[in-house]
């Protein structure tokens, strides 16, 4: 019997950590022993401080458990060799550094390495042998740190992705992103109710470099970013979770609408992986969908609902494509995809299952 791994949660307290409080309950390969958060709640039982926002029930196992303080001698002690971080990019920085110097397998949410040379953005489904820059860290450290891209990028590049080969010349892209992407307690309910707030600092260019890199090459150990023309816009809109994005692309070659439903129908995940959805991208056939209130938790099997992209809405006028399409911005846009990229580590052998890290 394959015993699990031993996993801690960076920030567990967060909207993005209780994600992967719930997405790691009875998880096959994974199981939650060390929770971290801010200093007021250390020594607190998580059920107890905790303010529970995504629904369900908190997890049997993770009620009585103590959050504790960040002491990497714990780490050793307790044998993690996995870390989920869900902590602000400011604290988590030198913290997911020093886990992946002393061993510890970094997966993360945060932005503070995604820029890293030698850091992958990643999506199994759309760039997967960019995983291969791990061993370019594992030359200077114990560990490594992988991690996942923006809530927005993510379901922006997973649309993407299927469409490069039609040669694309240029792309916009207006994202109306949910408010449990700020964070709890996030925007004021004076500025958004009844309101959009047509600017969230910093999201726009996230949005244009990541996606670069994530649809980059890997090649001669380093990826090297793509050059896509992308312009894009945000808004804070008063929904509670899944960002909508109106894309329109611009391609230098002739296509059709039916091409372009097939690429995306064909596109496909690696099923054995226990996060990933049957369909990464659903496509939606009625003028009125998708809709965040109706299809963020999209996805089969039920292990992997919210994990999809929804997309609709496909209209064609001369080389250009426009669509909507919606993500879950903190199941697929934070913690599934995380988990969905430890699960991915172990299948491609950077975690062995049974302790240590396999030879690669």
């Amino acid at each position: 019997m394959i015993s699990k791994i031993n996993c801690a949660i960076l920030g567990c307290t967060g909207i993005v950590g209780q994600r992967f409080i719930k997405l790691l309950e009875n998880h096959p390969n994974f199981k939650t022993t060390f929770i971290i958060a801010s200093d007021s709640r250390v020594g607190k039982k998580y059920g107890e401080t905790v303010h529970w926002l995504i629904g369900g029930n908190i997890p049997d196992d993770i009620r009585n458990l103590e959050i504790n303080r960040y002491d990497l001698q714990n780490f050793i002690e307790k044998d993690i060799r996995i870390v989920f971080s869900a902590m602000p990019p400011d604290i988590a920085g030198s913290i997911e550094k020093e886990l992946a110097d002393n061993g510890i397998s970094v997966f993360s949410n945060s932005r503070a390495h995604r820029y890293d040379e030698d850091v992958p953005i990643l999506i199994p489904e759309v760039n997967p042998d960019h995983i291969k820059i791990v061993k370019e860290q594992l030359k200077r450290r114990k560990g490594f740190i992988i991690t996942n891209a923006n809530c927005s990028t993510t379901g922006f590049v997973m649309a993407l992705k299927p469409l490069l080969k039609y040669d694309i010349k240029n792309i916009y892209v207006s994202t109306y992103q949910a408010l449990s992407g700020a964070g709890y307690p996030g925007v004021s309910s004076v500025d958004i109710l009844g309101n959009v707030i047509p600017y969230i600092p910093g999201e726009e260019e996230k949005i244009v470099k990541e996606t670069n890199k994530i649809l980059g090459f890997y090649q001669d150990k380093k990826i090297r970013n793509n050059n896509l023309d992308i312009f894009s816009s945000c808004a804070r809109v008063p929904v509670r979770d899944g960002h909508l994005e109106s894309v329109v692309i611009e391609f230098n070659k002739e296509f059709s609408i039916e091409e372009i439903k097939k690429c995306f129908n064909d596109f496909k995940s690696d099923s054995t992986l226990h996060t990933s959805p049957d369909n990464p991208i659903i496509l939606c056939e009625d003028p009125y969908y998708p809709q965040p209130g109706l299809d963020v938790y999209s996805g089969k099997p039920e292990r992997a609902k919210g994990m999809c992209v929804s997309i609709g809405r496909l209209k064609k006028q001369g080389k250009k494509l426009r669509f909507f399409l919606l993500v879950h911005n903190t199941i697929r846009g934070a913690a599934g995809n995380s988990i969905l990229n430890a699960e991915y580590a172990i299948q491609q052998g950077y975690i062995k299952q049974n302790g240590g890290k396999k030879k690669i």
